[in-house]
């Protein structure tokens, strides 16, 4: 693994320690060039699960396009990134749980929504305008009118 910031090669471990959840280990590390620390984490591959997406199409599911997600509806928002991570991890936890290895793009889609609205209200109806593809101001209305009931 390289220094992400200087692509150098050596680094060593600052501190190791378990997730919360306990299904990942979190490494620090400092690289021995730029002296940068960096984050880690290591977990185990369990089950290879398959999104089906609108169109048919079949890929890898892929944990980091559910973290790119929420924080991009996230940015700028009061939300830890610790609780955005928590988030990702129950996600996929509640995946692998399933009988199934396939999984639609509109299943994990909800997931996040209910995920968001318990996060910040704000980051919903910015991941929801995209997810739900608003049309005009009416559908950012009748979003926010759902979340005051």
């Amino acid at each position: 693994m390289k220094c992400p910031y200087c692509m150098h090669p050596e680094h060593k471990v600052m501190d190791k320690r378990e997730t919360p959840d306990g299904k990942a280990i979190r490494r620090r590390r400092e690289c021995l060039k730029c002296e940068k620390r960096f984050t880690t984490y290591e977990r185990i591959e369990v089950i290879e699960l398959v999104v089906v997406k609108k169109d048919g199409r079949r890929e890898d599911f892929d944990r980091s396009k559910i973290l790119s997600g929420l924080k991009k509806a996230c940015e700028k928002r009061p939300v830890p990134i610790g609780r955005i991570e928590e988030s990702v991890n129950s996600i996929e936890a509640d995946l692998l749980k399933r009988d199934t290895t396939e999984i639609t793009s509109k299943d994990i889609g909800e997931m996040l929504m209910k995920k968001l609205k318990k996060l910040d209200q704000v980051a919903y109806i910015r991941f929801a305008s995209v997810y739900r593809n608003f049309k005009d101001p009416e559908d950012f209305e009748e979003e926010v009118k759902k979340l005051g009931k």
